[in-house]
């Protein structure tokens, strides 16, 4: 049994009151909400650019590359930094960030400063995400699994919302509309500044307390916990991969093959990551009561049937298979994330940085290359390979299962 640090009991204070503190979790939730909701704008835009700037798929994907890659390397860092010395402040201040690109996409006037904006949005969800994470976990009583998805749904309805209010705002206005919504990210940093003073009150209130509290440790050795770790990699570049061949270029596939408006195609984004984000909240609770790995293997090797049918079929079972394919996909991120913390207990924010960089990379890293593959075959292309990526599930089998810990601390 390990003795955790003050900073570690900061990660569960809900389980010093005997519930779950979900005011702070919505909090986190909404705050994850806006500034998700920023950063989707981004690819929501790709058509305009791609016009504007007369941009290349594999431009496109350079873009995606230049955001995801910024969240991806720093967030590990801020992580393991914060698990030592924890940031409070820190959560406005990287939505200051995120306002200031935002405002330089929607007056950039060369592609140099379209990737700045893009590298400046991605700086502020590097910071967000780690300390949001943590904050979410220390208020959760124990259902980390249940606070972890909630925290995870807003970022997804953000990332839903973001393509539709693309669709009728920016669309029809231009490129410089984009800096109407640096009213959320106004709105962002005020929660984010509250949220920051409830976190700094349980830090003060724990370091004058001097109470400590024993971490759980799996059971398992360091080479299986480094396996298992490398495994719920391989699931998440299997999982971001996927995604990003829906969230980059579904639009330009269903305008291709369908001959849809821009709108439309907007629309059918927006449904799709709706469904994301209804399988994201669903995920969480499952695994608290039926076990995380088998959400895991279910979300990841379950949605194959749906993505191999995908490149084959009309109009709308492509609306439907995607809906599906959302709702089962993103069941599998939540409980990747706390079983890994489970994994490595203690190291909340190393974790969540971790994963949520490596995520974020995958999504660039695929992005990148899926659009220089469909500049050089096509679009349907795409589709046709990412569909066996699901397979990459099967590894699923030897994660180990972890011991039942219901109101366990971090």
């Amino acid at each position: 049994m390990a003795v955790r640090t003050d900073t570690d009991m900061l990660a569960n204070p809900a389980a010093k009151t005997g519930g779950t503190a979900f005011a702070i979790i919505g909090a986190v939730s909404l705050g994850h909400f806006l500034n998700d909701l920023v950063q989707s704008l981004l690819p929501a835009i790709y058509p305009i650019l791609k016009q504007n700037f007369a941009l290349d798929f594999g431009q496109i994907g350079l873009l995606t590359l230049a955001f995801q890659l910024t969240a991806s390397l720093l967030q590990p860092v801020v992580g393991t930094y914060t698990d030592r010395r924890p940031l409070p402040y820190s959560l406005p201040l990287g939505m200051v960030a995120t306002l200031v690109g935002l405002l330089l996409l929607s007056v950039a006037p060369t592609y140099g400063s379209l990737l700045l904006a893009a590298a400046l949005i991605g700086l502020g969800s590097s910071v967000f995400h780690p300390e949001s994470s943590r904050v979410a976990r220390m208020a959760s009583g124990g259902r980390h699994g249940l606070a972890q998805s909630l925290f995870q749904v807003g970022g997804n309805g953000g990332a839903a919302v973001g393509p539709l209010l693309a669709a009728f705002i920016v669309l029809p206005h231009g490129q410089g509309s984009i800096a109407w919504f640096s009213v959320v990210a106004l709105l962002g940093i005020a929660l984010l500044t509250v949220v920051g003073v409830w976190y700094s009150r349980r830090l003060t209130s724990a370091r004058a307390s001097g109470k400590t509290e024993v971490s759980v440790k799996p059971g398992l050795s360091r080479r299986k916990i480094a396996i298992s770790l490398a495994i719920l990699g391989a699931l998440i570049f299997s999982k971001y991969f996927y995604l990003a061949s829906l969230n980059t270029y579904l639009t330009f596939y269903l305008i291709q093959k369908f001959h849809v408006s821009v709108a439309s195609a907007q629309i059918h984004l927006f449904v799709f990551l709706a469904a994301v984000a209804i399988g994201t909240v669903l995920g969480g609770p499952i695994g608290d009561r039926f076990g995380r790995k088998y959400v895991i293997w279910f979300s990841i090797l379950g949605v194959f049937p749906f993505t191999a049918m995908l490149p084959y079929v009309g109009l709308m079972w492509t609306g439907v298979l995607t809906v599906v394919i959302g709702l089962i996909l993103s069941s599998a991120f939540s409980a990747i994330v706390v079983y890994a913390q489970e994994l490595v207990p203690g190291r909340v924010g190393t974790i969540a940085g971790l994963f949520f960089g490596f995520a974020f990379g995958m999504g660039g890293l695929g992005a990148a290359l899926l659009g220089e593959l469909a500049d050089h075959t096509s679009i349907f292309f795409v589709y046709h390979i990412c569909a066996f990526l699901p397979l990459i599930g099967l590894l699923a089998v030897f994660l180990p299962p972890m011991r039942r810990e219901a109101r366990a601390p971090v």
